[in-house]
């Protein structure tokens, strides 16, 4: 994927990567500045019929696709504690293995929303929590961000419970994309990740019981044991809907199709090398999908690509 010439956003993407860096303590060389813990399965995806129709991307129109997945604690910090609010949300990020270096992602996390609808937004949140001193006078200065941003509110109070696994979290691509089918017709539509396990969460007593890195043994225990499964959903967008906002969710009663199964069936190997090299990308770059006009795509790509190529650079070093 190529970095942006654009001068802006270059600095945009800049500035959001030594944002993170400040509210996680410093640059942590050859980790993410932000779901910097992570671990990488990899398996198979095989699409569902009624997918078919909706879209002529060459993932579903195979049988099966080899898939990489990298589920994540959010925290920029490598050694947060699995069960540390600041781990939450979760994150879940597929890259289907198309052809020798061809490939598309979905990039999700655990909460149907997000804080804000551009990047100059969410900037403002992180430097926001930075400046804020919890000891200090009220409103502080996340407290006045918080007032004057409802979508922000909305995401900081959305609940955020520790699941007992990777394997029982549902995540959410939080944009709209469009998915086109071979006669031309495109809906706009966003990626759901269920568990085919169910979700099942831990309570506050139940959760502080828990090791730092529960989550992480108990992935390897359970797909040891057998594959661990997602169905990928798209709820669909009607017309009037807004497609360009991540921070304005879809009524529940809007239509979704199954898109296909993921299917795990071990833990990568060489993961820690393979999570340095790999670069995630939220715009899938595919025939048959195409991003929405959401304006968070360009500038996410960009840090996503920015922060890789300093990631494996330390790695090299």
């Amino acid at each position: 994927m190529p970095l942006t010439t654009d001068e802006k956003l270059l600095t945009l993407s800049r500035d959001v990567i030594e944002a993170f860096d400040k509210v996680d303590g410093g640059i942590h060389p050859g980790f993410r500045p932000a779901h910097a813990k992570g671990i990488l399965l990899t398996g198979v995806f095989r699409p569902s019929p009624e997918a078919v129709s909706r879209t002529r991307a060459p993932h579903i129109q195979r049988d099966s696709t080899p898939v990489t997945v990298r589920f994540s604690d959010f925290a920029g910090i490598p050694t947060v504690p699995d069960n540390d609010q600041g781990a939450s949300p979760r994150g879940c990020a597929i890259r289907f293995h198309l052809d020798e270096h061809v490939h598309t992602d979905i990039v999700a996390h655990s909460v149907d929303t997000f804080p804000s609808r551009t990047t100059e937004e969410f900037l403002d949140f992180i430097n926001a929590l930075i400046a804020t001193d919890p000891d200090g006078p009220h409103p502080n200065a996340v407290e006045q961000f918080l007032g004057a941003h409802p979508a922000a509110l909305t995401f900081v109070q959305t609940p955020k419970p520790i699941p007992t696994s990777f394997g029982k979290e549902s995540f959410f691509a939080v944009s709209a994309f469009r998915f086109i089918n071979a006669d031309g017709v495109g809906r706009y539509g966003r990626y759901r990740l269920l568990p085919v396990a169910g979700n099942e969460y831990l309570d506050e007593a139940e959760a502080a019981m828990q090791t730092p890195n529960f989550l992480f043994d108990e992935i390897k225990e359970r797909v040891a044991k057998e594959p661990v499964k997602f169905r990928i959903v798209v709820q669909l967008a009607q017309d009037g809907d807004t497609v360009d906002d991540a921070t304005v969710r879809w009524p529940e009663t809007r239509p979704q199709f199954t898109f296909g199964e993921l299917s795990l069936k071990k833990i990568a190997p060489d993961n820690a090398t393979e999570q340095q090299r790999i670069i995630f990308d939220p715009i899938p770059r595919v025939d048959g999908i195409e991003a929405s006009a959401d304006p968070l795509f360009e500038p996410r790509a960009n840090v996503y690509l920015m922060a890789g190529r300093r990631r494996r650079a330390a790695g090299k070093q």
